[in-house]
């Protein structure tokens, strides 16, 4: 008897494979238990789901990010030595300040809603309207920027150069030592290391099907069937990607009250397709980053879930359906854990 070719086999294999995950996925009952789809889609090995784990090990360069996070909490940045990054960006409160709008240096409240720093090294781009590429970028705005920091680089690097354990730990990592480049660099390095893994849903992702209970898969199914994942996607569920604001009903006619900063992307490009398209926010800590939108507009994540439903997808959710959506986005809640270096 002549053997079979080994990729006959192989072919067979597959079909038969194919045959019987078709078999037990169409012959379940029309609702089934999610806790059995669970174990379907972990189990199987078989199906990628669109949102993705943040990898708990990462590359990064400790003393980098020592010094980064040194300077990210240093007022020495802002004209009156009264504010730094970390004032807007409290790690403590999932990355950003829980404000409307965060405060100047002279005490006034700013324009736009203050986005969260946790994992915004996985955003293809920063800030709302995405002017900033790289993180390296981010950091150099918000210097000369009057209502911010309202200083300039030649005054940060001053101040610095006149702190001995800076220039010191300056020149141990860099050859020119302290420059507007090397900070730039030392913060983003700092801010690359702010990611937050191991929520519930990324243990589910990798591999753990308990880890996340009926409602909270109920929620995420409803997430993906409703469409939200279209835009809320990747590693950090969102960040990916740009969207008009109002797709499907006219946010702002309803909301009324335009103002320049709710132009969005257009205030970057100039280019009148941009206008009211800004950048898709991560999910990542979802929870806590309440208010929401570049506006803040939504004080309570059920009243954003609502809002955008209706407004990017014209669906009218339900109390019940509000609940489960915010069930599965609590699962994206990570954990934080300060990588100081030595």
């Amino acid at each position: 008897m002549v053997k079979p070719a080994r990729w006959l086999v192989l072919v067979l294999f597959t079909v038969a494979l194919c045959e019987a995950v078709f078999f037990i996925w169409f012959s379940a009952p029309e609702r089934p238990d999610v806790q059995r789809r669970a174990e379907l889609i972990v189990g199987s090995g078989i199906w990628q789901e669109p949102i993705t784990p943040i990898p708990i090990a990462l590359n990064l360069d400790l003393r980098k990010v020592a010094l980064g996070r040194r300077l990210f909490y240093d007022p020495l940045f802002s004209r009156g030595n009264n504010i730094a990054c970390a004032d807007c960006h409290n790690l403590a409160t999932g990355g950003q300040d829980g404000l409307l709008h965060s405060t100047d240096v002279d005490g006034k409240q700013g324009k736009i809603n203050t986005l969260t720093v946790l994992n915004s090294g996985s955003n293809f781009r920063l800030f709302w309207d995405g002017r900033a590429a790289t993180l390296e970028d981010q950091v150099e705005f918000p210097v000369p920027h009057a209502p911010e920091m309202d200083t300039t680089w030649s005054e940060v690097t001053e101040r610095l150069e006149k702190d001995a354990v800076y220039r010191r730990d300056f020149l141990a990592i860099y050859r020119n030592g302290i420059g507007p480049e090397s900070v730039k660099d030392a913060i983003a390095a700092f801010e690359r290391s702010l990611t937050t893994p191991n929520s519930k849903f990324d243990r589910f992702l990798r591999g753990d099907m308990h880890a996340l209970d009926s409602e909270e898969l109920a929620g995420y199914e409803l997430f993906k069937s409703l469409g939200c994942i279209s835009c809320h996607q990747g590693r950090n569920a969102g960040g990916n990607m740009y969207e008009k604001l109002g797709l499907v009903e006219n946010y702002f006619e309803n909301r009324g009250n335009v103002q320049k900063v709710d132009f969005g992307r257009y205030n970057a490009t100039g280019k009148e397709e941009d206008r009211y398209e800004f950048r898709v926010p991560s999910l990542r800590n979802v929870a806590l980053t309440a208010p929401y939108f570049h506006d803040a507009s939504a004080r309570t994540l059920e009243q954003a879930v609502a809002t955008m439903a209706k407004y990017q997808l014209g669906v009218d959710l339900s109390g019940d359906e509000i609940i489960r959506i915010v069930k599965f986005l609590d699962t994206l809640t990570g954990v934080y854990q300060d990588r100081q270096g030595k």
